[in-house]
C-alpha cells in the first residue's frame, strides 16, 4: 500500500466538490480524508500519478504538498 499524501485542491470549495472528488477517488480505490476549509485532501492507497489523474478526470487540478 502506498503511503498517505496530502494534496492541495484549490478549486474544492463546497460539499458538492468534496462529493465529486470522493467519488473519483473511490472509483480508483483510494481512501481520502478531507480538510475542506484549507482545500486539502489526504489520500492513501495509490500512487500519486493515479490519484492526480483521477482528480483531473473529475475536473480538479491538484498538487502533492505533503
Amino acid at each position: 500500500m502506498e503511503a498517505a499524501m496530502i494534496l492541495s485542491v484549490p478549486e474544492m470549495s463546497c460539499g458538492h466538490c468534496k462529493a465529486t472528488i470522493e467519488a473519483a477517488l473511490a472509483a480508483v480505490g483510494a481512501k481520502a480524508d478531507f480538510d475542506l476549509p484549507n482545500h486539502e485532501v489526504e489520500v492513501s492507497g495509490l500512487p500519486a500519478a493515479t490519484v492526480l489523474a483521477a482528480l483531473k478526470g473529475a475536473g480538479y487540478e491538484a498538487e502533492v504538498i505533503g
